[in-house]
């Protein structure tokens, strides 16, 4: 069942076609909760449904397991879409349209009627009937040399183009980058340079004296050049002041 308010007729369903591993099943529900989709259906799993191997693969994605229907035929499972992707090379005997992800992407949010993606087997893929259901044919560019990719992979390829569609709608964001503090004050960095200096002027560190000035100029672009925040000013401030004490007798 549909979340209240969402609408999903530009939200592809994915179709596993006789899926042979629960794991894999697992990892599909995964990757597409990642990028928005909620909607699987199965189609003849070789080991049944429910299988107790997806739930761990699908790392917290229990949603699209909990709502994943299975039918007996491909047939059924795309009766009520008004447009079908089968993901395969192409086969001989076909003649449809070939469109990579992204542009099948862009045809399922500007046409209206449901989009069913179909993903064949692990090792076989979709059988000629199953493409021949089909409006077009799905195909992944990729290096010919070594094509090899499995199923999960194949679906958050689709899966991630289609959300590139749904930024403007601000479905998905990206991840919450972690607060950052402004840079301190130039008092605070002024402090540090001062007590860094006092530090270093005993142990002769700034000699000979005609070097001294150019000396002090290079450490003062190396402690500015970070853009240290006031927390980071009092922590080097305090193994200064570390460093300036005397170590405590331990015996």
């Amino acid at each position: 069942m549909a979340d209240a308010g969402t609408d999903l007729s530009h939200k592809p369903i994915v179709v596993l076609v006789r899926p042979q591993l629960g794991e894999n099943i697992g990892k599909t529900a995964r990757a597409m909760l990642n990028f928005g989709l909620t909607e699987l259906r199965l189609v003849k799993p070789r080991d049944g449904w429910p299988n107790p191997d997806a739930g761990p693969s699908a790392s917290g994605a229990d949603i699209v397991l909990d709502r994943a229907q299975v039918f007996e035929t491909t047939a059924e499972a795309v009766a009520d879409c008004a447009h079908i992707y089968a993901t395969t090379v192409r086969k001989r005997g076909v003649t449809k349209p070939v469109l990579t992800p992204e542009q099948a992407a862009a045809e399922i949010v500007s046409t209206p009627g449901r989009s069913a993606i179909l993903f064949g087997a692990e090792r076989s893929g979709l059988e000629i009937d199953d493409v021949a259901l089909s409006r077009a044919i799905l195909t992944v560019p990729i290096n010919p040399e070594f094509s090899s990719l499995n199923l999960a992979q194949a679906v958050i390829l689709c899966a991630y183009e289609w959300s590139k569609t749904q930024d403007q709608a601000g479905t998905l964001v990206q991840p919450t980058e972690e607060e950052m503090l402004p840079p301190a004050p130039q008092a605070e960095l002024e402090g540090l340079v001062a007590h860094l200096e006092a530090m270093l002027v005993p142990n002769r560190y700034f000699f000979p004296p005609d070097r001294a000035e150019a000396t002090r100029l290079t450490l003062r672009n190396v402690l500015t050049k970070p853009g240290w925040n006031h927390l980071e000013i009092r922590t080097l401030r305090g193994v200064l002041s570390s460093l300036q004490r005397q170590p405590r007798d331990t015996d």
